[in-house]
C-alpha cells in the first residue's frame, strides 16, 4: 500500500514488463488456473490501465484512495473497497500482482476457490477497517498523528500482508528476507520493517494493519469456538513482535537443541505439527481438523512434519515368513552353507 499520488503509466522500464510477461507465462503453464486469483489480477490491471470508455467511468485515485478522515467525515465506505484496486504506477501494480499470483496459487489451490474468495473479502475489509480505526485512535491520543489520519493510500499490499500471514503461519521452514534468514511465520513482520526502511512512500500503517488482519483471521476461529480465552489470545498476538525481536538471541542460545538449517528447510523436522494430506497444510498438534481445508485429522493418514519415510519399498508379503526359524532350521542352514564351501 503506497500513499496516493497521480497515477503514472509507462516510464519505459523494459525489465519491469519482461518480469510481468514472465509471470504471465508461468501462470499460463499451470495445469489448473485458480479462477479467483486470475480475476483479482485482471480486475487490478483493468482498473490501472483504464482502457477505452472505462477511463471516463472509473473514479480517479483521489476519489477512492483510503483516507481515514474522508471515510469517517463523509461516511465514504467505498474507499475501503476500491482503494485496494488502484495503484500508483506500473511498478506498484506489477510487484503487487506477482505477489498475489504466488500467494493465490498456493492458497486457492489448497483451500478451494469459494473459501479463498471469502477469505480475501474478509481480509480486505478487516485490514482497511483497521487502518481507519487505528488512524482515528492515533489522531485522538497521539501528539502528532496528522499525517496518518489524512494520508491517502492505495494498493493491494495490506491484503497481501494478510495473505502472507495466513500462508506461512504454520510453516516450519525458514525464509530469506532481504538476506536475513528468519522463520517463515515471522516473514511478514520482517518484510514490514524492511520495506519501510528501504522503500520510500509506503504506508506503514496500512501494511501493519494487514499483518494484524491476518493474525485476527488465523486466530478468529478460536475466539468463535470458545476454545481459547480472549485475554490469552490478545496476549499471544501482542507477543509476536517481541518474539521476533528476541528471536536471534533465542535461536543461537538454543542451537544445541535444534536441527541445523539448510536453505529454507530444516535438517530435522519441527515437533508439534501434523500435515494434512488433503491440502498439505501444516497444522498445530492440538488441532483436530485442518485449519486450511477443514478436513478432519482422522479422515486420511497424515504424518507429523519431520517424520522419516522409508527409503526402500516394503518387503513383499508373499516372501515374508512371520514365524521365527527353529533350531533345526538353523542347523540345516549351517550344514548347507558349509557343504557349499567344501565343494
Amino acid at each position: 500500500m503506497i500513499r496516493g499520488r497521480n497515477r503514472r503509466v509507462g516510464g519505459g522500464n523494459g525489465m519491469l514488463y519482461m518480469l510481468a510477461l514472465h509471470a504471465a507465462s508461468q501462470f499460463m503453464q499451470l495445469p489448473r488456473k485458480p479462477p479467483v486469483t486470475a480475476t483479482l489480477i485482471l480486475a487490478n490491471t483493468i482498473v490501472h490501465l483504464r482502457p477505452g470508455v472505462l477511463d471516463l467511468v472509473l473514479p480517479t485515485v483521489q476519489e477512492v484512495c483510503l483516507n481515514p478522515y474522508r471515510v469517517l467525515k463523509d461516511w465514504d465506505a467505498r474507499r475501503l473497497l476500491l482503494s485496494a484496486f488502484y495503484h500508483v504506477d506500473d511498478a506498484h501494480l506489477v510487484y503487487n500482482m506477482i505477489s498475489l499470483l504466488w500467494k493465490g496459487v498456493q492458497l486457492e489451490g489448497s483451500m478451494g476457490s469459494k473459501k479463498f474468495a471469502g477469505m480475501v473479502g474478509v481480509l480486505l475489509g478487516l485490514s482497511h477497517g483497521l487502518v481507519v480505526v487505528s488512524a482515528k485512535f492515533l489522531y485522538s491520543f497521539a501528539d502528532n498523528p496528522g499525517p496518518m489520519y489524512s494520508e491517502c493510500a492505495v494498493g493491494f499490499s495490506a491484503v497481501l500482508f494478510a495473505l502472507k500471514m495466513v500462508l506461512n503461519w504454520n510453516s516450519p521452514d525458514y525464509t530469506n528476507v532481504y538476506g536475513v534468514l528468519i522463520p517463515s511465520r515471522y516473514a511478514a513482520w520482517a518484510e514490514l520493517f524492511f520495506i519501510q526502511m528501504f522503500v520510500p512512500g509506503t504506508s506503514f500503517l496500512g501494511h501493519l494493519c494487514g499483518v494484524v488482519a491476518g493474525l485476527i483471521y488465523i486466530n478468529g476461529s478460536f475466539l468463535l469456538s470458545g476454545t481459547r480465552a480472549p485475554v490469552g489470545w490478545v496476549k499471544k498476538v501482542l507477543q509476536r513482535p517481541i518474539s521476533l525481536l528476541l528471536w536471534p538471541f533465542t535461536r543461537f542460545g538454543n542451537s544445541s537443541r535444534r536441527g541445523r538449517t539448510y536453505g529454507r528447510g530444516l535438517a530435522r523436522g519441527a515437533t508439534g505439527v501434523w500435515r494434512c494430506l488433503v491440502c498439505t497444510y501444516d497444522n498445530r498438534s492440538t488441532s483436530h481438523e485442518c485449519d486450511m481445508c477443514g478436513a478432519p485429522r482422522g479422515s486420511a493418514r497424515e504424518h507429523s512434519v519431520g517424520e522419516t519415510e522409508p527409503s526402500a519399498p516394503p518387503w513383499p508379503e508373499e516372501d515374508f515368513d512371520a514365524s521365527p526359524p527353529t533350531i533345526e532350521d538353523l542347523r540345516r542352514a549351517r550344514l548347507a552353507r558349509f557343504n557349499n564351501r567344501a565343494r
